[in-house]
């Protein structure tokens, strides 16, 4: 399983995010362009020191994300609008959960 982040606005939610990864043993998919750059103080303040321990994957747009990660792998949109609960649904250890970028979610 890993996380992605579509071009992500806020450089804290993603340190945390990242943060959360490493200590679940996931890897994060990063869908530039990002709203800061990587190195920003507030992004590394968030990932603390868990930075160095996280697998990170860059990718320069949707396009080359969605190359990297065909089938199997299936995509897990994380939404307020979802039609279940988070903690009913069957997740799949080829899963990919997708989180929309801050100010304006995921494309159509």
């Amino acid at each position: 399983m890993r996380i992605a982040l579509y071009q992500p606005d806020i450089p804290q939610n993603t340190g945390t995010i990242i943060r959360t990864a490493v200590c679940l043993g996931l890897a994060v998919d990063l869908i530039e362009p990002c709203g800061f750059v990587l190195s920003d103080r507030h992004f590394r303040r968030a990932g603390l020191d868990y930075l160095a321990a996280a697998t990170i994957v860059r990718h320069p747009s949707w396009a080359a994300f969605r190359a990297a990660h065909a089938a199997p792998a299936r995509l897990v949109l994380l939404t307020t609008q979802a039609e279940c609960a988070y903690t009913q649904f069957a997740y799949r250890e080829t899963d990919v959960l997708l989180a929309g970028r801050e100010s304006g979610g995921v494309p159509v």
